[in-house]
């Protein structure tokens, strides 16, 4: 086993309470702030993706092992395509309804 397996998992709490802090800071955003709803969801999705980030580092070790190119190539390939979905399925919407 290696080094990262005993002790107290200090990198998962302190991983937790990170991942607690964006998630209520988001939540208190969206209910009780006066910002408009552009800036809304503009800071939402930048908590999001620190968020995301977060994760892949304190839980799923995104920077241990041996592979660590192949991990990152993966993870801009699956960035990639989450836009391509995400900016496709709005263009289709968008450009449908004009038709």
């Amino acid at each position: 086993m290696d080094n990262h397996s005993k002790g107290f998992p200090i990198s998962h709490v302190i991983g937790f309470f990170m991942s607690l802090i964006l998630t209520f800071g988001a939540a208190w955003i969206a209910l009780q702030s006066s910002l408009s709803m552009k800036a809304v969801m503009w800071i939402i999705g930048t908590l999001a993706v620190f968020q995301a980030g977060i994760q892949l580092y304190m839980f799923m070790h995104i920077n241990e092992g041996d592979d660590k190119i192949t991990n990152n190539i993966n993870i801009l390939y699956s960035a990639f395509i989450a836009v391509v979905i995400v900016a496709g399925s709005i263009w289709v919407m968008t450009s449908g309804h004009s038709h």
